[in-house]
């Protein structure tokens, strides 16, 4: 199974909206939301059945028992996170600023304080018609998002059938841990850039990440008519670099339509919907057939 993730370097480009697409064209029978942060492609995949939801737990939190504690402070004293806190009640734990480094654990003369799992988010699993789609959502305040996308990738491998031909992955935006989770393992990336300078700043940013991992990369420019002269850039740094840029989609009204009618914009007819067939035809020809373009450059250099 060839694992193909789209990525954008920020928010807002729309990578959900041609990861959806995609999703359609290909009638993937395993796809992933790796936005564990705030995922919505469970918004337009058309799901539905009440999928299998699991809690997922992450690092341990320190818990401290009020029956043991005689209130020395070692602990408040010791927690380079200040998450320890004392009121009238005594000491306890603020569990969103515990990072489970087990120090208060450690330093507690009378036993009284006990790491604990503690849930981090949901898993979330659907299966209708022979189709698995794996999501998750990261509670608010929670950390591991890299070990929680990891999870999500891990169910979908597991749970697709032997013979399926491609997974799709919507990752996260920016280049954190999420990101570097959801790189490892796939088979090409997909980048979605749009010509404003953050953009372009960021497309640099993820394609430098991306290039540490060894994967055919791409890149393809959303909106491209709001700036010619900033997608000229585009263009000039990937043929520089040795990248392809595989489609330009238009902006265009018809696909807000689309999307506010819970469909992909391939399901309207539109400009950009056409736009994203091609650039979905380019994507399948280099991860199925272009043998030249094994690997992207491992000494690309972005200096901002």
């Amino acid at each position: 199974m060839k694992q193909l993730l789209i990525l954008s370097g920020k928010g807002g480009t729309g990578k959900t909206t041609v990861a959806s697409s995609f999703i359609k064209l290909s009638d993937a029978r395993a796809y992933a939301d790796c936005d564990v942060d705030a995922p919505n492609l469970h918004l337009v995949s058309g799901n539905k059945v009440t999928p299998d939801k699991s809690a997922y737990y992450g690092l341990k939190k320190a818990v401290i028992n009020k029956e043991k504690c005689i209130e020395c402070g070692e602990c408040f004293k010791n927690c380079r996170f200040d998450s320890i806190k004392k009121d009238e009640y005594g000491y306890s734990v603020n569990s969103y600023g515990c990072e489970g480094c087990g120090v208060c654990e450690l330093v507690c003369s009378q036993d009284a304080i006990e790491m604990q799992d503690s849930a981090a988010g949901d898993l979330m699993l659907y299966k209708e018609n022979n189709k698995v789609f794996s999501t998750a959502k990261l509670y608010m305040g929670s950390g591991t998002s890299g070990k929680l996308v990891t999870e999500v990738k891990k169910r979908m491998k597991n749970e697709a059938s032997e013979d399926t031909e491609l997974s799709i992955i919507d990752g996260s935006p920016g280049i954190g841990c999420p990101v570097i989770a959801s790189l490892n393992g796939v088979d090409m990336v997909l980048i979605v850039s749009e010509p404003s300078i953050s953009g372009i700043n960021d497309m640099k940013r993820i394609l430098k990440t991306a290039s540490r991992f060894r994967i055919k990369t791409a890149v393809c420019v959303n909106k491209f008519d709001t700036n010619i002269e900033n997608t000229k850039m585009i263009e000039e740094f990937c043929i520089e670099n040795k990248i392809p840029v595989v489609g330009k989609i238009p902006y265009d009204q018809e696909a807000v339509k689309a999307i506010n009618n819970g469909i992909t914009i391939v399901e309207a007819d539109c400009p950009s919907g056409k736009a994203v067939k091609g650039i979905y035809n380019n994507v399948r020809n280099i991860l199925f057939n272009d043998d030249n373009i094994k690997k992207v450059d491992n000494k690309i250099e972005i200096n901002f």
